[in-house]
């Protein structure tokens, strides 16, 4: 029986895959563990009523596994990396949390209306630690030579870091941080491809949100 993924649909085109980086988190997953699944694009504006009813909350991602839907993708990774063992994605626990402040620091930064509230130092320090970290360790990946979970948790919210960030405020990562954009060829997976949101969609999904 194969998976079935609830993921957001694009804003203003609820046909086209849209820009929620937990969403692709799950995908991605799923892609890399070589799962068949079956997704369902939620227009997250005008949710449908069979949606509301597995997901009260109205949350994406949600998947199906065995009759059951479950919400929150570090539940669904866990399940799937229980379910589909092969490839491991599992990361040493050292690891597993490297770059989680990396994405609310960009949120704060991308909202900020204020060039000197510390939030554009914020961000750097967080890149320049991951930036450290790949450094350190060889990378390419987090882990090493082979991609886990953590990264493809962190590489979408880099995706999104790197188009909204370049759209609503002309700013882009400091060639200095040389293991970051070494980082960001992630971006070239085939899986990545398959479940990325285009650009449009990821600057469409947080115009509402810069412009608040």
């Amino acid at each position: 029986m194969a998976v079935e993924i609830c993921v957001k649909a694009a804003v203003g085109a609820p046909d086209i895959l849209g820009d929620c980086p937990f969403s692709q988190r799950a995908l991605l997953t799923l892609e890399e563990k070589k799962v068949t699944y079956k997704r369902h694009l939620i227009n997250i504006s005008d949710k449908p009523q069979w949606f509301m009813e597995i997901s009260p909350e109205g949350k994406v991602p949600v998947v199906k596994f065995d009759d059951k839907w479950v919400a929150d993708s570090d539940v669904i990774v866990r399940i799937v990396e229980e379910k589909y063992p092969e490839p491991s994605l599992t990361t040493p626990p050292e690891f597993a949390s490297l770059g989680s402040k990396i994405f609310p620091s960009f949120v704060n930064f991308l909202k900020s209306k204020d060039p000197n509230d510390g939030t554009e130092q914020a961000l750097l320090e967080e890149l320049k630690a991951l930036d450290e970290h790949l450094k350190t360790h060889g990378g390419p990946f987090i882990a090493g030579e082979k991609v886990t979970a953590v990264d493809l948790s962190l590489a979408p919210k880099l995706y999104h870091l790197q188009v909204a960030l370049e759209h609503f405020k002309q700013w882009t990562v400091p060639e200095s941080l040389a293991h970051v954009h070494g980082y960001i060829k992630l971006f070239a997976l085939e899986s990545f491809q398959k479940t990325k949101a285009e650009k449009q969609y990821v600057i469409a999904g947080w115009a509402p949100k810069v412009n608040a």
